[in-house]
């Protein structure tokens, strides 16, 4: 047990993994989560995943409203240092600078790439074929502060946004332990990020989630790859909306394929085959895999060419 007495900040299930390894390996004084909050379609009042955790781990929990109260938590605690994984929360100053070896952050992108809400979704949106993890002191600017430890890690081509999530989540709570390792030991780095070198993840907006058949096959691709499981890309089928979960950048056709594909408008069905439907873009064409047909469940390509009978020149806008 290291003996470093921690007061934890975290919200969505991304921290789960980090809230493990501190109640495993440290001195974990207490937890802070948001406030419960109305959830779902019938608006029930629901614990965030890091709550529900801390209550299985049976440790000292607070849900403190807003800056002051999660000052006075800080004052009761008193802790060395303060762990932020998703916590969901601008932090001022005055928290910042409570802890005497600092606040400690976990984020999920290879800083100063990525700095933001969304860093998984947008490297998987920009194809990145790396990614990884950064364990850095917070500064009053968003992710900018010094870094301690930073993990790289590839994408594979195909890998969604719930699978990369999940994995950097567990990636991130080892780099997290190694860093508070030296932290303990008085070892660790203070590295100044390189702000000509930044960019940044702002949230995915509903404009975005709309799929445009014009852009090339691999852009579309990476788009629906980055909204799965949530929020999902989608297009128009037959006036009315159609979510696509899965998809794989043509190599060639299996199916049958329309002849003079080549000159077909981006969006237009150019060939069908038993368990999927080829799509033309603005460059080459897109395998659709999965889908959700408005009011339906998520379907594989198969049932959805069985129940919709869809054809060869069919359009989606």
């Amino acid at each position: 047990m290291v003996d470093l007495k921690i007061l934890f900040l975290g919200t969505s299930s991304f921290a789960l993994p980090s809230l493990r390894v501190l109640a495993e390996n440290f001195r974990l004084a207490a937890v802070v989560t948001r406030p419960d909050r109305p959830a779902g379609r019938g608006k029930n009042i629901s614990a965030t995943p890091v709550k529900e955790k801390a209550l299985e781990y049976d440790l000292a929990l607070y849900q403190p409203e807003g800056h002051e109260g999660l000052l006075n938590v800080l004052r009761e605690v008193n802790p060395q240092v303060l762990v932020n994984v998703a916590f969901g929360m601008f932090l001022k100053p005055d928290v910042l600078n409570f802890p005497p070896l600092g606040c400690i952050n976990l984020h999920p992108s290879l800083l100063p790439s990525y700095r933001g809400a969304a860093p998984v979704q947008r490297a998987l949106m920009a194809g990145e074929e790396f990614t990884g993890v950064t364990v850095l002191y917070m500064s009053s600017r968003l992710d900018a502060g010094d870094i301690i430890l930073q993990e790289k890690t590839g994408i594979d081509p195909h890998e969604n946004y719930g699978a990369l999530h999940d994995r950097l989540a567990e990636f991130g709570a080892v780099t997290l332990q190694k860093a508070l390792e030296l932290l303990a030991e008085g070892k660790a780095p203070r590295l100044s990020q390189d702000e000509g070198k930044a960019t940044y993840a702002p949230l995915i907006t509903r404009e975005e989630e709309n799929i445009s058949w014009s852009r090339p096959a691999i852009a579309v691709h990476n788009l629906v790859r980055s909204l799965n499981p949530v929020p999902g890309a989608y297009t128009n089928y037959r006036h009315k909306r159609l979510k696509v979960w899965k998809t794989s950048p043509a190599e060639k056709t299996g199916g049958v394929l329309l002849s003079d594909s080549l000159f077909l408008s981006p969006g237009t069905v150019c060939a069908v085959g038993k368990d999927y439907l080829e799509v033309m873009t603005g460059q080459n064409s897109l395998n659709i895999l999965e889908v959700q047909p408005e009011g339906k469940k998520r379907m594989n390509a198969g049932d959805f060419l069985k129940g919709y009978r869809l054809e060869m020149g069919e359009r989606f806008e």
